[in-house]
């Protein structure tokens, strides 16, 4: 263990992970947060499940100074959307839920109240949801505005009015907050609960064991609470009050935003993490998932349709245009030698969940590696793919024959 003011890092020789490159990626965060790339981090690196890096890096809170730890709350964002995919998955392996259900058949008022104004919308279903491809608006805002959009039944209602753009299944589009809400909502109205944040922690967070993970910010975890940061960046799709509005969005503890609401640690990123490696089985032994459910969800879905939002980003740094990849509300690595979190070096089946400018979790069913990081300081999400290619990429390169 070395230890410092801004970095406490563990590295463990672990069999099948070459320690030089372990070596490598612990400089190479180093040398990221020095040049003033993102403020700090925090990183589970394992193979099997036994940690190989574990390490907290630079500031938690660059204002104040205060050093990462590895008991930090970091609002994750869009990894949110990774723990409401896990909910309905365990909803579709009990039955609750088919891929062909339709929005319409448990969330009615979604048509409106203009019938001619509905058109393609009856016709959306839980895989165009998963998929990115149900041809809603891809706006950050659910059919409201952040001053409103915490509570769910609040942003269900105002979706009544919020019209298709494109027909269901035709179009491949990062979705920032509509789908995953009315997927939320679905699930919450399948298993008839009371509330979507209680549902998701008794299905999925606590038979995981994740005891610092909850949809809304308890007050109790404020102290320790990574604020969002935007970062100087080369010009995103999304302005920087996008994201930083969601701090006191987040930290309301009724809040309940099924796309970017959760707040988490890396050792609860980590065990849900393990939980997908294990094919749906929890470290206690309860099957969450279907086996064969979340074969199929980290199986491309898309094919090579392009991602219309990571499309953007590619097209602004002169990149490859890269495919979608997309499984079940689950990102895929895929094959090629375009830009892209994962890097070109996993294996094409590794699958995971990220957080605008900031976060990311994969698991390489192949090599049986599981990568976690989260970080302070929030990327423009061209820096952010480069970063992640960069780090996957020598995480990556460290697996050898055991």
């Amino acid at each position: 263990m070395t230890e410092g003011h801004e970095h406490q890092v563990s590295i463990t020789d672990v069999p099948g992970l070459e320690r030089r490159f372990l070596d490598v990626l612990d400089e190479t965060l180093r040398d990221d947060i020095a040049r003033g790339d993102y403020h700090g981090a925090n990183i589970v690196v394992a193979r099997h499940g036994r940690i190989a890096l574990r390490g907290s890096y630079g500031h938690a809170e660059a204002a104040t100074g205060r050093p990462t730890a590895p008991t930090d709350v970091y609002r994750i964002l869009s990894m949110s959307k990774g723990f409401t995919n896990a909910l309905v998955l365990r909803a579709l392996s009990e039955g609750k839920l088919m891929l062909s259900t339709r929005v319409v058949d448990l969330i009615p008022e979604f048509l409106g109240a203009e019938p001619f104004r509905a058109a393609r919308k009856d016709r959306i279903n839980v895989a165009h949801l998963l998929t990115h491809r149900a041809g809603m608006p891809a706006t950050p805002n659910p059919g409201l505005g952040p001053d409103r959009f915490a509570v769910l039944a609040d942003v269900i209602d105002a979706l009544g009015s919020v019209d298709v753009v494109h027909e269901p299944g035709t179009n491949l589009n990062y979705s920032a907050a509509i789908n995953h809400a009315l997927l939320g909502e679905m699930a919450r109205r399948a298993y008839g609960a009371e509330s979507f944040r209680q549902l998701v922690h008794d299905k999925v967070f606590a038979p995981i064991g994740m005891r610092h993970t909850r949809f809304g910010l308890p007050a109790e975890w404020r102290d320790r609470a990574v604020p969002l940061k935007v970062l100087t960046g080369g010009g995103s799709w999304l302005e920087p009050d996008d994201i930083e509005c969601l701090d006191e969005v987040i930290a309301r503890t009724d809040a309940e935003m099924p796309w970017v609401g959760a707040v988490s640690t890396v050792d609860d990123v980590f065990a849900f993490t393990e939980m997908l490696r294990n094919r749906g089985r929890t470290a206690a032994g309860e099957q969450l998932i279907g086996e064969p459910v979340l074969d199929f969800a980290t199986t491309n879905q898309t094919g090579d349709e392009i991602n219309d939002l990571y499309g953007m980003v590619a097209e602004a740094r002169r990149w490859d245009p890269p495919p979608g990849t997309m499984g079940l509300g689950m990102a895929l690595a895929g094959t090629g030698t375009h830009a892209r979190f994962f890097g070109p070096f996993v294996s094409p089946r590794t699958f995971g969940s990220y957080g605008a400018g900031s976060s990311l979790l994969w698991v390489d069913p192949a090599s049986g590696v599981s990568f976690c990081f989260l970080s302070s300081g929030v990327m423009d999400e061209g820096d952010n793919v480069a970063r992640f290619q960069k780090l996957s990429s020598i995480t990556a390169a460290a697996v050898r024959d055991q």
